[in-house]
C-alpha cells in the first residue's frame, strides 16, 4: 500500500510513532513485546501506533503464535523522497537565481 506523502507525515510527526518506525529500520523486525520495552509507553499504545504505522504502509506485521512481528517497509517512504527531491529541486533553482543577483549586484 503507497500511502501520500500527507498520510506520511502525519504519522511520522508523532514522536513514539516515529521512534518505533526508526528502530524498526535500524534493528529489524521486532516484537511488539520487544518494542514495548524500549518504547516508554505502555502496550496498548504502543500497538494503537503500529496500526497507525501499519495503516500508512510504513510497517507490515506477522504473526506466529501468540506474537506479532512488525518489520519495517522502507519502500512506503517513496513518496517522501519524491517530495524532498522536488523540493531541494526548487530551493537549489532558487539559491542559484539569488546567487546571480548579489552577483550583479557586486558589479
Amino acid at each position: 500500500m503507497s500511502a501520500a506523502p500527507d498520510l506520511l507525515f502525519r504519522t511520522l510527526a508523532d514522536p513514539t510513532r516515529r521512534a518505533l518506525f526508526e528502530r524498526l529500520c535500524r534493528e529489524g523486525e521486532q516484537t511488539v513485546g520487544a518494542l514495548t520495552a524500549q518504547a516508554g509507553v505502555s502496550q496498548p499504545a504502543v500497538s494503537k501506533h503500529l496500526a497507525a504505522l501499519k495503516h500508512a504502509g510504513l510497517v507490515r506485521d506477522r504473526h506466529e503464535g501468540r506474537q506479532t512481528h512488525y518489520a519495517a517497509q522502507l519502500g512506503a517512504l517513496a513518496p517522501l523522497l519524491d517530495w524532498t527531491r522536488q523540493m531541494a529541486g526548487f530551493w537549489e533553482g532558487r539559491f542559484d537565481r539569488l546567487e546571480d543577483l548579489l552577483a550583479r549586484m557586486d558589479q
